[in-house]
């Protein structure tokens, strides 16, 4: 793997968070590192040390203290921090280092003007918007669903929902009314905070259509807020208050309930793009510990930083952003079309906001490169020092052109983790240099591996990710699953004991990591396994090419069985013979004579997740005769009209059909 685009300056260690807390290890715990290396190693192999120096590090703010760190190591169920009450939102809005009239949360979007909040008036309105929950009769252990963007007022309700000990979940307004009712309908919330709708560029959606069916579909709740987001003007849905009437000025001090360190803090949901989403919950404490060493140590996010994730409120990103202020950062929140009026806005953006380190998705930074962005030219980046990219794996190709077109000073950090940790558990730090298409480490305290077919650790080679040690931030359990038989068997069926992720990664020698896909959607030819993102990189490399998906479909006989990429097209080009030649051509080059699809056929557009994922897994279903209702959820889809191609595909072909005519 890659050439080193990237090395930490001479004097990190003065300079940043992590170089801090290794002097205050020296200090306070008598423990010395020589590199990332040996610290990764310690913070693995001696949990209780490690996560104990976290929360003394940080200085985490606890109504009782803790009587021991971790009682029982063994996966699934370990406990942490027994005997501990604290609060998640009493932590972050402490926000060290920052004054009352600091700038905490800078917010754009295109249905308003830009809302910045300082501290003092974060507190100010979290403080009435809990007391407005409390007159609604929310209290510990109750739910508190929010249909909204990533807006103030969500971030205002999931802190003040925290606060009391309620238990908070959000939707992003683009799902649909199944795919939200199929997530709450699972845990029942007693209020609802919704907006009338959003823009999208410079497109108006109204969504009062869905809001009422929502509410018609959850018999569980005793109130509904409006949010007069798209038209100010507006009077909130029949039987509802408004967002002004919840947050009306009031007398009660802000308070904090303290609750357990694994107390429920929020549900989040597996995409849900096959059966019912999962309902992942996860608590106050193991929540806080991830984030901290996460947004400190990792991202080197502090009081001088102004922190940007791309996201909306229905992916796990946006709780991590939301963090930031838990280490001190201001955090900067946008809600639209990140391409309007074209892909350079969120970089003119960061720009206008001073933002310090800018998070996105790799395809958000691949369509860059293929439109031949050059941000630095559009816009001033000087203040940025991190670019942080998730969602899918960044090819070489993508690493090069950040450190060509937007700043060669930066630290591009790709990190993978999931919805299931709420966190990175592979990433970026400031202590080590970064390796063009590589993800530098393996985070502190996430003991990932890679295994062999056998279950042995293998380095160098291709593996089933697995996390062999647990972490905080490990889900406290899913909804409705008082047995814990729906989490054991997403996690530990596998290995029993280990946490089996569901993704393929090498490891090599130094620690640096490359993802290549799910290993349920691996690519499984003549005994060669290929993760379908070095697939991707080869075919979207090409001009022509602006997005693909490929399924194997195995043979029940043990044969080759079939290999089918489609692929969307640059607008005007029709796919012929030429093309098909010249993609055969490039993967053939670039991974393996075996890696050359039997069928390739053209489409409009990839299926999507509202996160950006491809539907891999179901697009397979689908060919493989599934029905489409069933192969995938509508609702948890970008573009759901792009199942009805794969559909019609797969209704034409037949047993006759010639494999070999790409």
């Amino acid at each position: 793997m890659g050439d080193v685009l990237w090395t930490p300056p001479a004097d990190v260690r003065e300079r940043s968070r992590i170089g801090d807390y290794l002097r205050w290890l020296a200090e306070h715990r008598g423990l010395e590192f020589a590199d990332y290396d040996a610290l990764w190693q310690w913070s693995v192999t001696d949990l209780d040390a490690f996560w104990r120096s976290i929360w003394d590090y940080f200085d985490v703010v606890a109504h009782t203290p803790p009587t021991a760190t971790l009682t029982d190591p063994a996966m699934p169920g370990a406990r942490w921090f027994p005997g501990a009450t604290l609060n998640y939102a009493e932590n972050v809005l402490r926000m060290p280092g920052r004054g009352d009239d600091d700038p905490v949360v800078i917010a754009h979007g295109q249905t308003r003007p830009p809302v910045t909040l300082t501290a003092a008036e974060l507190r100010e309105q979290v403080r009435r918007v809990a007391a407005g929950l409390r007159r609604l009769g929310v209290g510990p252990g109750d739910r508190v669903a929010a249909y909204a963007p990533n807006i103030p007022e969500t971030y205002m309700l999931l802190l003040a929902t925290a606060s009391l000990g309620a238990i908070f979940s959000s939707c992003a307004p683009e799902f649909g009314t199944r795919s939200v009712t199929d997530r709450w309908q699972q845990i029942e919330p007693k209020v609802l905070v919704a907006v009338d709708g959003y823009r999208y560029g410079d497109k108006p959606v109204d969504r009062r259509g869905e809001v009422a069916a929502i509410r018609a579909a959850l018999p569980s709740l005793r109130h509904t807020v409006g949010i007069a987001y798209l038209d100010p003007a507006g009077v909130p849905p029949q039987g509802a208050l408004s967002w002004a009437e919840l947050a009306a000025p009031t007398d009660q001090p802000l308070a904090f309930a303290p609750v357990p360190f694994d107390h429920p803090l929020y549900v989040l949901y597996s995409s849900g793009t096959t059966g019912l989403p999962k309902p992942i919950v996860h608590g106050h404490g193991g929540i806080l510990l991830e984030h901290l060493k996460m947004l400190a140590l990792h991202h080197d996010l502090g009081p001088a930083d102004r922190f940007f994730w791309f996201t909306t409120t229905g992916w796990m990103m946006w709780n991590f952003l939301v963090s930031g202020p838990a280490v001190g950062a201001t955090i900067v929140l946008f809600d639209g079309n990140p391409g309007h009026p074209d892909l350079g806005a969120l970089w003119r953006l960061a720009a206008e906001t001073g933002t310090t380190y800018f998070g996105t998705s790799a395809p958000f930074l691949l369509a860059c490169r293929k439109a031949n962005l050059v941000p630095k030219e559009i816009a001033d980046l000087s203040a940025l020092h991190g670019v942080g990219s998730t969602g899918a794996p960044l090819p070489a190709e993508g690493f090069t052109w950040v450190y060509e077109n937007v700043g060669d000073r930066l630290q591009l950090q790709s990190l993978s983790g999931g919805t299931d940790v709420c966190t990175g558990f592979v990433g970026g730090v400031p202590l080590l240099p970064v390796h063009a298409g590589e993800i530098t480490c393996r985070a502190l305290g996430a003991k990932v591996e890679a295994r062999s077919a056998d279950g042995t650790p293998v380095i160098g080679e291709l593996g089933e990710l697995v996390i062999t040690a647990p972490m905080p931030s490990m889900p406290v359990g899913f909804w409705n699953d008082p047995d814990g038989v729906r989490y054991r068997e997403a996690y530990f069926e596998v290995y029993p004991g280990v946490w089996r992720h569901g993704d393929w990664i090498t490891i090599n020698e130094r620690g640096g990591c490359v993802i290549t896909g799910r290993s349920d959607a691996t690519l499984n030819r003549g005994g060669v396994r290929l993760g379908t993102a070095e697939f991707y990189s080869v075919v979207e490399g090409l001009d022509e090419v602006v997005d693909s998906v490929v399924v194997h479909l195995e043979d029940d006989q043990g044969g080759a069985g079939e290999l089918l990429l489609f692929v969307v097209l640059a607008e005007g080009l029709e796919l012929d013979d030429e093309l098909r030649k010249k993609i055969c051509r490039e993967l053939r080059t670039a991974l393996s004579p075996r890696h050359i699809p039997d069928e390739i056929h053209q489409v409009r557009a990839v299926p999507r997740t509202l996160s950006a994922k491809k539907l891999e897994v179901p697009v397979k279903k689908i060919l493989t005769g599934t029905p489409v209702d069933s192969a995938a959820a509508k609702g948890a889809l970008a573009n759901p009209e792009s199942l009805t191609a794969f559909a019609a595909f797969a209704q034409r072909r037949t047993p006759t059909d010639n494999p070999t005519r790409a």
